[in-house]
């Protein structure tokens, strides 16, 4: 039963942390709307697209994000009382899964896009793409901060569930 708590104590800290994917989100989109309205050297004026943009996929990204972690909770608890130990091989199966995209994606893949962003923002002068570089810059550095807290907590329950599964098998061979 502690596993149980445990995963519910993770989605719920989930459910805290995605709604910032939506602030940061809400923010660009706010940005974007000033850029528009007050923006009067040709640079200002070409955030007005990327900003707009990146907002929109921050908010999706949050939103995705909430729901899946709250229509999961809700369904803990049952896939628990209904078998405990494959509950928690699935859970471990998923968080594996969810460390090994961390690994590919967060950590590696949007540091190397991050690196070629700031390349092109050194070669190329075009407002627009200058624009476009420095909004991807600063929406990829807003998913390092939330996914890098995130990936923290994901780790933190995988060694909950090793350990789960661990007590779990002395259980079965004390019987």
């Amino acid at each position: 039963m502690e596993i149980l708590k445990a995963a519910t104590d993770w989605a719920k800290a989930e459910l805290v942390s995605t709604p910032f994917f939506v602030l940061f989100g809400v923010t660009f989109m706010l940005a974007s709307i000033g850029f528009w309205q007050f923006g009067k050297t040709d640079l200002a004026k070409a955030y007005i697209l990327p900003t707009l943009i990146a907002g929109i996929l921050l908010t999706v990204i949050g939103l995705g994000l909430y729901f899946t972690n709250k229509t999961r909770l809700g369904e803990f608890e049952k896939a628990y009382n209904k078998d405990a130990v494959a509950f928690v091989d699935s859970e471990l199966e998923r968080a594996d899964a969810t460390l090994r995209e961390y690994k590919n994606i967060v950590f590696t893949a949007i540091p190397l896009i991050m690196m070629a962003c700031a390349l092109v923002l050194l070669f190329v002068k075009g407002p627009s793409w200058r624009a476009s570089m420095i909004t991807t810059l600063a929406m990829l550095a807003v998913i390092l901060l939330v996914d890098g807290l995130a990936h923290g907590r994901i780790k933190d329950y995988h060694e909950q569930l090793l350990e789960a599964k661990q007590e779990m098998r002395n259980q079965d061979a004390a019987f």
